[in-house]
């Protein structure tokens, strides 16, 4: 005998199902959640699920309350009292209620003080300059404006904001012309006029960088007047020479490195143009690193150069890093010594693959620079300190398009030469600059180079 349903019924009855589960399953949670209270927070061995709670207590009292404790002077913003603002502003409301049109009746003031800074705006000055007459000697005298070049329509302090602007912070001057409600032609005149006077310097830097015993160089493209050139950078760790050239050819470092036997090395790329430098030549490791990664790039699933790149990139790293780490001069030459024999090892190891040659007859071939770093721990395996100086004229490339003029790069040379060697001397570059512009003001025929780096004047 068989037992049928109607659909309905069947209906109802999985309904009926549905509730007592869940039922069952609020019975369980209600279960639960007594038995934690119970218990406490942390369960039932912390000590505070069995501090007892006053009676009397409301449930905002017994919340720990936040913040400092009561008297306590904090570290917040302090409110500003009118004795003590530089600018007391009066808000006003309309006479009228903006929702109904009634009249509206006075209620006070509200205080709220904000700290803010004047809008970048040159301040116009003028000086009355007095002129006096000396009838012994018949000779005429007038004051002279403090801080002001003579002739110049820029104050020293804001030529000298101009100037570390663009070429320290890399602003476009169309925008700090428009920040400051400046003539472009004006802030041009500007620059030139300064680079005129600052001209001198840069062969006596091209000297300093001579005597270095440790050297980097390195270039980036460039446009100038609308053709293609290159931004070259010769530094130390205490100056900056900049040239922008059209070519890129030898007779550039020629030109800076001169053509006399020179001591110590220049750390550079593997760049031809630097083959006939009159001085011992390491190649960078970062470069180096670089060409190695690469293959991992090209040859993702060919395990020969997976096991190359696995054993040579540690020791390109250690190579950069060693002379960085907080250990003494006999560990670190004992280290170097180990990584160079690795480095030796693995370039001479039999090699199928091409690429994989390529980078062994790199280190087959260049014995004579490769290897300076371990000898000496002054000498970089890299060449990073260049090429993070010259990466603000790779941004500033991208937002200029380079210079408009050979005018213009010539300034740009000589300016950037100046300040980015200052601020490696000097904490406040801008200050100093500025110093140094007063200093023109009283005599303008002075030799800049002691005044901006009076330890290196003979």
């Amino acid at each position: 005998m068989s037992l049928s349903f109607c659909e309905g019924c069947l209906d109802k009855q999985r309904k009926i199902d549905q509730l007592l589960e869940e039922n069952r399953r609020l019975k369980d949670h209600l279960r639960y959640r007594k038995e934690k209270e119970k218990e406490g927070f942390f369960g039932s061995s912390t000590p505070s699920a069995q501090r007892p709670v006053k009676a009397n207590s409301e449930p905002e009292q017994q919340a720990k309350q936040g913040g400092a404790r009561k008297g306590h002077p904090g570290h917040g913003r302090r409110s500003i009292d009118e004795a003590n603002a530089s600018r007391v502003v009066d808000v006003e409301l309309g006479p009228i209620c903006p929702q109904c049109g009634d009249t509206l009746e006075d209620k006070g003031l509200r205080r709220r003080s904000v700290l803010e800074i004047p809008p970048p705006r040159p301040e116009p000055i003028l000086y009355r300059l007095r002129k006096k007459y000396c009838p012994r000697c018949q000779k005429a005298f007038q004051a002279q404006a403090p801080a002001v070049l003579p002739k110049a329509l820029f104050g020293n302090q804001l030529s000298a904001r101009i100037v570390c602007l663009h070429y320290l912070h890399g602003m476009p001057l169309g925008r700090i012309c428009d920040q400051m409600g400046l003539s472009l032609a004006s802030v041009i005149q500007m620059l030139h006029r300064l680079a005129g006077l600052f001209r001198p310097v840069v062969p006596l830097l091209i000297e300093q960088y001579r005597q270095a015993l440790v050297r980097h160089a390195d270039e980036t493209s460039w446009r100038t007047d609308g053709h293609g050139g290159y931004a070259w950078l010769y530094c130390t760790a205490e100056l900056s020479i900049f040239l922008f050239r059209a070519t890129r050819s030898a007779a550039v470092p020629r030109e800076v490195l001169g053509d006399q036997p020179l001591a110590g090395v220049l750390v550079v790329d593997r760049y031809n143009g630097y083959n006939r430098v009159p001085c011992k030549l390491q190649y960078c490791y970062a470069h180096l690193l670089r060409e190695v990664e690469e293959l991992g790039k090209q040859f993702p699933d060919n395990t020969e150069v997976t096991a190359f790149m696995a054993t040579l990139i540690p020791l390109l790293a250690s190579a950069m890093h060693l002379r960085t780490q907080p250990i003494s001069d006999s560990q670190y030459y004992e280290q170097t010594a180990q990584v160079q024999k690795q480095i030796v090892s693995v370039s001479e190891q039999p090699a199928q693959h091409l690429a994989i040659r390529h980078i062994q007859d790199i280190f087959r071939d260049h014995p004579d620079r490769l290897y300076h770093w371990v000898y000496d721990r002054n000498i970089p395996a890299d060449n990073n300190r260049c090429e993070r100086e010259l990466r603000p004229t790779v941004i500033a490339r991208k937002v200029s398009f380079g210079s408009q003029s050979e005018e213009g790069a010539k300034t740009r040379e000589i300016l950037m030469s100046v300040l980015h060697t200052l601020k490696k001397r000097h904490p406040h570059p801008e200050e100093r600059l500025k110093w140094i512009l007063d200093q023109l003001a009283v005599d303008i025929k002075q030799d800049p180079f002691p005044l901006l780096f009076p330890n290196d004047s003979s």
